[in-house]
């Protein structure tokens, strides 16, 4: 489940608000087209098909489009920016208008939708340490998996938020094909993480594709600490046993 760049771009002036559409502006497939024409199509092409400055959006699908803008992690103030979790920068009245126009050109998957009621946490927790625990950390604190692609932390992660990301795979993310069930589980224990407790008093590191391995580090780096000081503590007893 890890995060990736672009989706939908602004045009070019840095800094420059969403507009929304003119009043008198009534239906949502002209409202839908009015902002992307706005805020996306400089970027990705009036039909979503690309361009220089950002990838083909044809078959990103109403889940990869509201997981960016109801996320803030689009629009870019800048192209080749990577996406970061944000505050949305339109409305929810805009976003489902944006959404319904991107899914227009060309299907892609469904936002799903995630009820975990009645779901079996510990079968969640045996996917997500399957699939997702590799990169997102195993306290979903998440970490960097490479080429500059960092996977977020799932402590804002709603049922909503981490349906999409599953289905749609944004970024380096695969797109996974759980069955309604097992989403619903995987769903379901992310929000254990959020509030998990810590009787340790510390949680794993928010960095690496691997945190158990700092944890790992931190130990080794102890035990050569103790074994020298041990090795010297004896080499000045041999040496004491010498000149006596």
């Amino acid at each position: 489940m890890a995060i990736g760049l672009w989706l939908l771009a602004p045009p070019f002036a840095v800094g420059q608000s969403p507009a929304a559409p003119r009043p008198g502006t009534v239906t949502q497939a002209s409202a839908g087209e009015a902002l992307y024409l706005h805020s996306c199509a400089s970027c990705h092409g009036a039909q979503g098909a690309g361009t220089l400055y950002g990838p083909d959006i044809r078959a990103a699908g109403a889940s990869l489009a509201d997981f960016v803008l109801r996320t803030g992690r689009m629009p870019l103030s800048a192209p080749g920016q990577q996406m970061q979790r944000g505050a949305p920068q339109f409305d929810d009245q805009q976003i489902e208008a944006l959404v319904a126009y991107v899914a227009g050109f060309d299907g892609g998957p469904p936002i799903p939708s995630v009820i975990s009621d009645g779901a079996d946490v510990a079968s969640g927790r045996s996917i997500y340490v399957a699939n997702c625990a590799a990169c997102h950390g195993p306290a979903g604190g998440g970490g960097a998996v490479g080429g500059g692609f960092v996977a977020p932390g799932l402590e804002q992660a709603d049922p909503r938020i981490v349906g999409e990301a599953v289905v749609s795979g944004p970024g380096p993310m695969p797109r996974f094909s759980f069955d309604p069930d097992h989403l619903r589980d995987l769903t379901a224990y992310v929000q254990t993480l959020r509030n998990a407790p810590h009787p340790g008093g510390a949680t794993a590191p928010t960095v690496g594709p691997v945190t158990e391995g700092f944890v790992a580090a931190i130990g080794l780096i102890g035990l050569l600490v103790v074994a020298r000081f041990v090795g010297v503590r004896q080499r000045r007893d041999v040496e004491e046993t010498e000149r006596r």
